[in-house]
């Protein structure tokens, strides 16, 4: 079920009749009571579209919720490879693209320096995003003033709606409450510079400046037994310049879940971002948009995300 919130009041999709309908009374417009009740919140929702008495709605905008943390992970090694690869080809010497493409076409392996380190396939790592600068569907973004490459990432914000602590993988699949797209905003320049050169890598700065989230939840029964053949697309100033799929995750979502919840407290309304589809971003495409761009990122059966990109802003 897709569920949203219309200027305050909580509405759900009716597929039949392709209408928003209003639904909140139920759980006082609160979109996370209504997460956090589960299949019967579902059930209940249900009966309140089939009624005759149903009040139609419009459609969701601005944010769902205030996260109440972001965890970013990197579900897919074929990205985070791919997004290495990129790295070198736009910001790398031609001594250092060079070294890449002979070893690589000689040993037909990938450069050990991009290979994924030995934890990664251990356990999900990821690292603690800004969930306060999580930006609404239709945003513009301002160029930062100390970045020349920006560049979008296409993700799936999974959605906590049980409090959880130390669960397995099934207990964290089954504390998930819903899913929405996600913009991971990047600033490429910023992250080779302190991959290279900054005392806690490249996830910082680079990072936690913005980022987007789409204002339709998608619960989970619609979501999970089909997690890897969801497909995706980004299309910058409406021209399509990739389409991507789920398929190929090295863990799910009840694994992250899992290990974010390792000897901590997840909560209702915490977000962990799955990490981009292969292929789904600028830097695996060599190309990046520019300011003023429109960059609309959709993922099946969950929803759309669009973000403007601003002028760049004069540097003080």
């Amino acid at each position: 079920m897709k569920i949203g919130m219309d200027d305050g009041a909580l509405v759900a999709f009716d597929e039949a009749d392709e209408e928003w309908v209003r639904i909140g009374t139920s759980w006082g417009d609160d979109l996370l009571a209504f997460l956090g009740d589960g299949e019967p919140a579902v059930k209940r929702a249900r009966e309140i579209l089939a009624a005759d008495d149903r009040v139609i709605g419009a459609a969701p905008s601005g944010l769902p919720f205030r996260p109440g943390s972001l965890r970013a992970f990197a579900l897919w090694e074929k990205h985070m490879v791919g997004g290495g690869h990129g790295m070198i080809e736009r910001f790398g010497t031609p001594l250092e693209r060079n070294a890449v493409r002979v070893y690589e076409k000689l040993t037909r392996k990938v450069f050990p320096a991009l290979r994924m380190p030995a934890n990664y396939f251990k356990y999900p790592q990821y690292y603690m995003s800004n969930h306060r600068s999580v930006l609404p569907d239709q945003a513009e973004v301002p160029w930062p003033r100390h970045a020349r490459v920006v560049d979008f990432e296409l993700e799936i914000g999974i959605v906590v709606g049980q409090e959880v602590r130390n669960c397995t993988p099934a207990e964290g699949a089954a504390a998930i409450a819903g899913f929405t797209v996600m913009n991971d905003l990047s600033l490429r320049d910023t992250q080779w510079s302190d991959t290279r050169q900054g005392t806690f890598g490249g996830i910082v700065k680079s990072k936690t400046w913005a980022g987007a989230m789409g204002a339709i939840i998608v619960t989970p029964e619609e979501i999970l037994p089909r997690w890897d053949r969801l497909t995706g697309s980004v299309r910058v100033n409406g021209d399509l310049w990739v389409r991507g799929s789920t398929a190929g995750s090295q863990w799910g979502p009840g694994d992250a879940l899992a290990y974010a919840s390792r000897d901590e407290t997840l909560f209702p309304g915490d977000v962990l971002s799955t990490g981009t589809l292969p292929g789904c971003c600028g830097l695996e495409l060599r190309r990046f948009p520019r300011p003023g761009d429109r960059v609309d990122l959709e993922i099946e059966n969950i929803g759309t995300l669009t973000t403007f990109l601003g002028q760049k802003e004069v540097a003080r």
